[in-house]
């Protein structure tokens, strides 16, 4: 059996106050407080969700996305509804 991998939708706003998370109409919006410079926006985002999601780093990955605010994001070990659960538990 192949090991689950959610993917998940995400709408990013570099530069806020603090990294926080949101769900709206079935939108992910997370806040992070990296700048959107050389990356590290991205690295922020991957390092918070691995955290609030309790998986490690390298099971968070940007599949699309990379330059925008919009992204898709990948998580493996997972499964869609139990992202879900845990990102709403957060936010």
């Amino acid at each position: 059996m192949p090991p689950e991998r959610a993917m998940i939708s995400v709408r990013v706003q570099p530069g806020a106050r603090r990294n926080e998370i949101a769900l709206a109409d079935g939108l992910v919006r997370v806040k992070i407080a990296a700048p959107p410079v050389k990356g590290q926006a991205n690295r922020e985002l991957v390092a918070y969700l691995s955290q609030v999601l309790q998986v490690g780093r390298d099971a968070v990955t940007i599949v699309s996305g990379r330059t925008s605010r919009s992204k898709v994001v990948a998580v493996d070990g997972l499964d869609q509804a139990e992202v879900l659960k845990r990102l709403s538990s957060a936010g």
